[in-house]
């Protein structure tokens, strides 16, 4: 008993009447200490929440019941859905990694930002690197689009060869940009505005095209025509 309280109990006459002994309790217990050991709004909110999600583990006879595995689904479900919007499906990240590699060690430039630099280096007439640029971004479209995987050592002639499966109504066009890349990367030859024009108009027409293939094809280094990096 405190001493607030044992205060009021022996200031109370040995022989109160019931009225006189409730009034003067009411007064001791409306005093700051005692109204601030009362439990807030949010402990009772607790408790009741509390209160419920335990019932629903618990029946009347104190097991599970059919509430058990219900629960336990719905959160597995709200994990996996959680993982799936916040990392992607496992296969298209896997597609996304290899975009990366296509464009060498350190370069993780997107398609179009591979199109905005042909477009920028073919403004200064440097027909050679728009040429390259340009390439890279057709194949890197279809590595992000997921028709064509590649991995760091595929050629160019290996990915117009992969990509001819799923286009074949590029195959020719597809062959030509994969000479031009390789000439004016690797050999050293002058490209032309009529060389990045061909390569620009090829990456136009496979962007709204179809493809044949409802599966990526896997590439793999072999072939020396050309690395595209």
């Amino acid at each position: 008993m405190t001493g607030g309280l044992w205060a009021v109990v022996t200031a109370i006459p040995l022989d109160p009447d019931a009225e006189e002994a409730r009034r003067l309790l009411r007064e001791e217990l409306a005093k700051p200490p005692y109204r601030a050991a009362e439990p807030s709004w949010f402990d009772l909110a607790s408790k009741a929440f509390f209160d419920w999600l335990a019932s629903l583990f618990s029946g009347a006879d104190g097991a599970g019941g059919g509430w058990l595995p219900l629960v336990a689904t719905v959160i597995i479900v709200g994990i996996l859905v959680t993982a799936l919007l916040i990392w992607g499906v496992p296969r298209l990240n896997r597609r996304r990694t290899a975009t990366t590699a296509l464009f060498g060690e350190h370069d993780g430039r997107s398609a179009e930002q591979m199109r905005s630099a042909a477009s920028a280096a073919a403004a200064s007439a440097d027909w050679s690197l728009a040429i390259a640029e340009q390439f890279r971004a057709l194949a890197a479209g279809l590595s992000e689009r997921t028709v064509v995987a590649v991995s760091p050592g595929t050629t160019a002639t290996d990915f117009a060869r992969a990509a001819a499966r799923a286009l074949p109504a590029e195959s020719a066009a597809l062959r030509e940009a994969a000479g031009a890349f390789d000439e004016v990367r690797y050999l050293d030859h002058q490209g032309s505005e009529a060389g990045y024009r061909a390569v620009r108009a090829l990456d136009d027409r496979v962007r709204q095209a179809r493809p044949a293939l409802p599966e990526p094809a896997e590439l793999h280094a072999g072939s020396s025509d050309g690395a595209l990096s």
